[in-house]
């Protein structure tokens, strides 16, 4: 005949085997609650470590300034012009260009030689020189610029600022720029204005050129 098993203890089993199924039981409640090796996730997630709080660097960096091209002031007087420069050979106009900026316009006489002369003034209307012709070419206001010694053709006759005599331009004020004459040591530039405007003449080199700035 088998002993009966002792009060409370389960019919059949050993102390020894019953401990042992305690255990495994008891690891297996604690992997279901998410117990996990360290360093590691529950259900598989992954985990980043959260970074230390950067520390301030106790050189401060330079700060770059970006530099931006500084723009010409616009012209503010309306008081005519009138230059002179010592006798020589005539200066050779080559050309004339013309270009708006943001507050004014901006006329170039491209030139060959020495700096001529120039007169700049307003005028009712622009008259070829010479034959007093009028060109009819409708504005608010004209400015004339002349100068002197200084030619726009060589020595063939042929001209070497080419063109015209009627140049549209529809800048910001500056409407057309008119060859108003290549006569006797004058070349004339007429412009054409929208309406009567500050100006400003200056000289340049490098190429040679005379500058005429017109506002808006």
């Amino acid at each position: 005949m088998r002993p009966s098993s002792a009060p409370g203890q389960p019919s059949g089993l050993r102390p020894a085997r019953a401990a042992a199924l305690v255990a495994v039981a008891c690891l297996a409640v604690l992997t279901a609650c998410g117990t996990t090796p360290s360093g590691g996730t529950a259900g598989g997630a992954t985990t980043s470590a959260v970074p230390e709080a950067a520390t301030p660097s106790t050189t401060p960096s330079a700060v770059a300034t970006p530099s931006y091209a500084k723009q010409p002031a616009s012209p503010t007087s309306t008081v005519e012009v009138d230059v002179q420069h010592g006798g020589g050979d005539p200066a050779l106009v080559l050309a004339v260009r013309y270009a708006a900026h943001d507050t004014y316009d901006r006329v170039v006489i491209d030139l060959k030689g020495a700096m001529p002369g120039y007169n700049a003034q307003w005028v009712k209307k622009l008259l070829q020189d010479g034959s007093g012709k009028n060109f009819h070419v409708p504005g608010g206001a004209y400015l004339q610029i002349l100068l002197n010694p200084a030619e726009a053709h060589n020595a063939k006759g042929e001209p070497t600022w080419k063109g015209g005599p009627i140049f549209p331009a529809n800048l910001g004020n500056v409407t057309h720029v008119v060859k108003t004459g290549d006569f006797e040591g004058y070349v004339g530039v007429g412009l054409v204005l929208d309406h009567q405007a500050a100006f400003e003449l200056k000289e340049q080199t490098g190429p040679d050129r005379l500058i005429i700035d017109v506002a808006h």
